[in-house]
C-alpha cells in the first residue's frame, strides 16, 4: 500500500495522481482476475485497516456463525433468507463482506440487505446487498423508451446489486449462485414493497411505485462465471430461462484505482473553497466529480480515470413484460413467481449436488481463516 498524507502541496498531489496513473496503465489491455485484484489491493487494504477496532470486538462474539467445511453435508443443506434487521445480521453481514477482494462499500440511497443462512447448520451461506441504480447506466436505457418525464419514476423501481456473493466452504460449493437467485426471490420484491410503499422521495419530492421490477449489476472481474449459464425452470410451466441477462461491458472507466489519493484531493479541493461532500442522490458520482475538479485545477488530463477493467453488465428482469413496462406501454408489472424456496431447490439439483460430487477439499475449510482475512495489523 502506498499511503498518502492529506496536506499535500498542489506539486505534490499531481506527482502523486500521475504515480497512480503510471500504475494502472502497465495493466490496460491485459487484465485476469489476479492482476484486478491486485489493483484493488490497497483500497481493500486500507477499509480493513480502518476496521481493525470494530473487527477485533466482533470477531469472538460471531465467528460461530461461520462454518468448517466439516459442518456442512450437501444433501442437508437447508437455505433461508434472512433481511438484515438486528444487530447480528449487521455484524455478519460486514464481517462477510470484509473478506471479498473488492473496495468495501455501505451502497447509496434505498438499501436492502439480506443474509443466505443454513438452517441446517445455522452458519452463513452468503450476503446480498441491493442498492439505488445509476439514474443513467447505458445498458440498461438502450432497451428502454422511457415515457417523457418519468424516466427517474422508471429506473427507481430497479435496484443496482452492490454486493453479492458466498463464503467459504459455501462458496466452494456455488453458493454464490444461490445468492444470486435469492435476488430475484418474491421474498426480495416483497421486502422491497414492505420498506418503500409510501415513502416519499428527497429528491423528486413524490411517492414512487413501492415496485421492484428488475436489478442490474456488473461483475467483480471481466466476464463472469458466477452470473453466466444462471437459469431458473419455472414449476408452474417447465419453462427454462435466464435469470442474469448479459448486456455487454463497462468501457473501463472509474476511480477505484485513485483511492490512495483520494483523502489528498478531497482536501485539496475543500483548500481551494470547493466542497468536496456528496448530497442525496450523488452516491459515487461524488468521487468521480471530486477527482475531475481537482485535476482540473491541478491542469491533469481527465485520462487517468481510464483503468481498463471492463465489467460484464447483467440484467435481472423481475417481470415478464419489465421493458414495455419501463417504457410505459404496459400499466403494470407482471411479475415471475419464484419463491425463495423454490429457487433453492431448483441451486440444490441443478449446482450443489454436481459441484459436491466433482470437487474435494472444500470439507477441510477452517472457519478460522476468516479471522485470519479480515485481522490484519494495522500499524504495518
Amino acid at each position: 500500500m502506498n499511503d498518502t498524507s492529506i496536506g499535500m502541496t498542489p506539486e505534490e498531489l499531481r506527482v502523486a495522481i500521475l504515480a497512480e496513473r503510471d500504475k494502472i496503465a502497465r495493466w490496460q489491455g491485459n487484465q485476469h482476475k489476479e492482476q484486478i485484484r491486485e489493483l484493488h489491493a490497497a483500497s481493500v487494504l486500507q477499509h480493513l485497516k480502518l476496521s481493525q477496532a470494530w473487527v477485533r470486538r466482533t470477531w469472538p462474539k460471531r465467528k460461530h456463525y461461520f462454518a468448517d467445511g466439516s459442518d456442512v453435508e450437501p444433501k442437508q443443506i437447508s437455505p433461508i433468507l434472512v433481511e438484515v434487521a438486528e444487530r447480528w445480521h449487521y455484524d455478519l453481514f460486514r464481517l462477510a463482506r470484509l473478506t471479498w477482494s473488492l473496495p468495501f462499500t455501505r451502497g447509496y440511497g434505498r438499501r436492502l440487505r439480506f443474509l443466505v443462512m443454513d438452517g441446517a447448520t445455522e452458519k452463513l451461506i452468503g450476503i446480498l446487498g441491493l442498492q439505488s441504480p445509476p439514474l443513467d447506466f447505458p445498458a440498461r436505457d438502450a432497451m428502454m423508451s422511457y415515457p417523457e418525464g418519468k424516466k427517474i419514476q422508471m429506473v427507481n423501481q430497479t435496484m443496482d446489486i452492490y454486493t453479492l456473493g458466498a463464503v467459504p466452504p459455501y462458496s466452494r460449493l456455488l453458493g454464490g449462485k444461490l445468492v444470486a437467485y435469492a435476488a430475484v426471490s418474491d421474498e426480495v420484491r416483497s421486502a422491497y414493497r414492505s420498506k418503500y410503499s409510501g415513502r416519499v422521495t428527497l429528491m423528486t419530492k413524490e411517492k414512487l411505485p413501492p415496485e421492484l421490477v428488475a436489478l442490474s449489476t456488473t461483475s467483480a472481474f471481466g466476464r463472469s462465471s458466477l452470473y453466466n449459464r444462471l437459469t431458473y425452470r419455472d414449476s408452474m410451466n417447465g419453462e427454462v430461462r435466464t435469470i442474469a441477462e448479459p448486456l455487454g461491458y463497462t468501457k473501463g472507466y472509474g476511480s477505484f484505482h485513485l483511492s490512495a489519493v483520494y483523502d489528498s484531493v478531497k482536501d485539496y479541493l475543500e483548500t481551494r473553497g470547493i466542497s468536496s461532500s456528496g448530497g442525496f442522490g450523488v452516491g459515487p458520482r461524488i468521487v468521480w466529480q471530486n477527482h475531475v475538479r481537482a485535476w482540473k485545477a491541478l491542469g491533469l488530463s481527465g485520462k487517468a480515470m481510464r483503468h481498463g477493467v471492463k465489467r460484464q453488465i447483467f440484467w435481472f428482469p423481475l417481470a415478464r413484460n419489465v421493458i414495455d413496462y419501463m417504457s410505459g406501454r404496459d400499466c403494470a408489472p407482471e411479475y415471475y413467481r419464484q419463491s425463495f424456496d423454490e429457487l433453492a431447490g431448483w441451486w440444490c439439483e441443478r449446482w450443489l449436488l454436481p459441484r459436491s460430487e466433482r470437487v474435494d477439499g472444500w470439507h477441510r475449510w477452517d472457519h478460522s481463516e476468516i479471522g485470519n482475512i479480515v485481522q490484519v495489523n494495522d500499524s504495518g
